[in-house]
């Protein structure tokens, strides 16, 4: 074999483990993304509102303050829709007002209950079979409002059925949060000011 060929043969062989190496960060890094998505336990020290009853919780509720994530980064005038479906499953559907592009957005998902339907600790998801937890950590008596924490406390919603909660509804809420260990100080609070659109998306 010429010094030609043997180095071809080393640069190929260079080429082929930097495309292994390359292909298993990839499948590393896809991997922990499923393994964050599929994780629908409250996380350690938050429970899940019982009893609970997703008739009540069904309609409408406006999101007043969130965490930050990219999927709802830009939305103002956002909006949670929840539709019990003959199979019990619940039928989502998220709606925001995209400042950049002046229009509105929507996602629409499925959401079941991981236990008994009388715990509001549910899996939900917008891509296929990936579901990502969502538990109602604290919920106002007569379903005015809720505050609600994701997979890990990275994530973490009020919504309301109003637009705007009295002053002070919105600490006790603030301050239940801060107990569960959420970080109260990076709250996006969102503001409602374009009317919503008249109909949800139906089935």
């Amino acid at each position: 074999m010429s010094t030609i060929q043997l180095c071809f043969s080393s640069a190929q062989r260079r080429r082929s483990m930097f495309s292994r190496l390359g292909l298993l960060a990839l499948w590393i890094a896809c991997a922990n993304l499923l393994a964050g998505c599929a994780n629908t336990s409250p996380p350690p020290g938050v429970e899940a509102v019982t009893p609970f009853d997703i008739q009540r919780y069904q309609g409408r509720w406006y999101e007043l303050a969130r965490l930050d994530h990219a999927f709802e980064r830009g939305l103002m005038d956002v909006s949670a829709t929840y539709i019990p479906q003959p199979d019990d499953s619940v039928r989502v559907v998220n709606r925001g007002f995209d400042l950049a592009s002046d229009q509105w957005r929507e996602a629409v998902g499925k959401a079941v209950f991981t236990g008994a339907p009388t715990t509001a600790s549910l899996k939900v998801s917008f891509f296929g079979p990936f579901y990502g937890g969502y538990h109602v950590a604290a919920l106002d008596a007569d379903y005015r409002w809720a505050l609600v924490v994701g997979p890990d406390r990275s994530y973490c919603w009020i919504l309301a059925r109003d637009k705007a909660l009295a002053p002070y509804t919105k600490q006790a809420i603030v301050a239940r949060a801060k107990a569960l260990g959420i970080d109260i100080d990076a709250f996006i609070w969102v503001s409602h000011q374009s009317p919503q659109p008249a109909q949800e998306s139906q089935p």
